[in-house]
């Protein structure tokens, strides 16, 4: 496996990428969310890439605009549709005997992912898709549900709650945001990318930390019969867990393989 760091252009912007070679002709592209360089968290995109390049499989990340050592103006997940597209180009043109190209991205990399439509990509792997609009918003049923369960096998946190340490006026209403439906058809954000994706006609697959609140706070707005979801039940948001790492791993190259 040979690592090359090179630029392209998007929009007049010198954008910075890192290419993890590989003779296959199946290619991960990978999308950096929220404000992430494309190193990733604790360098775990780095890691990631290249133990799918062990596989045969080329990856390219890179720093959208106006992020890490990339070049323009931050305009935000929303506005990334233009960075995917020449990320997807550039990788086409560092790998010509590439024919196929799966896209990953976790948090509102996923979401962009789905708003841009699949973004040209022949699949893609969603993982914890971000759907939570505002700061204030109440958390959702599933998120407050996880949160209790995993208070209630806490000694301590009992503990606290039969000494008066718990605000019965805060639990009360946790534990009725707990009771809330699901909603019959997804909303706001989560609609967004459910009609982004629905003409899509590639394999996708969605990819769930099971101890993220990101992760469960799309299953709360998402049809929870797709079958197109996987979820790794004790995995955090960026899959940190030795076994979470390989689980997610296991799981894209299902994807590249098939």
């Amino acid at each position: 496996m040979t690592r090359r760091h090179f630029t392209f252009d998007c929009a007049g912007d010198r954008l910075v990428a890192t290419l993890d070679d590989a003779a296959g002709a199946t290619a991960l592209l990978l999308v950096s969310g929220g404000n992430e360089i494309r190193a990733g968290a604790w360098n775990g995109q780095a890691r990631f890439a290249a133990r799918i390049a062990a596989h045969g499989f080329p990856v390219l990340r890179f720093d959208r605009r106006g992020v890490g050592d990339s070049e323009g103006e931050n305009r935000g997940f929303r506005a990334s549709a233009a960075d995917i597209a020449a990320a997807l180009e550039a990788l086409r043109t560092r790998a010509p005997q590439v024919r196929r190209v799966i896209g990953l991205g976790n948090c509102d990399a996923a979401s962009a992912l789905m708003l841009a439509r699949g973004a040209g990509l022949d699949g893609l792997a969603l993982s914890n898709p971000w759907t939570i609009e505002t700061d204030e918003e109440d958390a959702p049923a599933e998120v407050v549900r996880d949160h209790y369960r995993r208070r209630l096998a806490d000694p301590a946190a009992i503990g606290r709650l039969l000494t008066g340490k718990v605000s019965l006026i805060k639990l009360a209403r946790s534990l009725a945001s707990a009771a809330r439906p699901t909603p019959a058809a997804p909303t706001g954000l989560a609609a967004e990318i459910s009609q982004g994706i629905a003409d899509f006609t590639g394999p996708v697959r969605f990819l769930i930390a099971g101890r993220d609140r990101t992760g469960l706070a799309f299953l709360s707005r998402w049809d929870k019969a797709d079958g197109r979801i996987r979820t790794c039940p004790g995995a955090s948001h960026s899959y940190v867990e030795a076994d979470a790492q390989d689980w997610l791993l296991g799981q894209v190259l299902e994807m590249l393989r098939t």
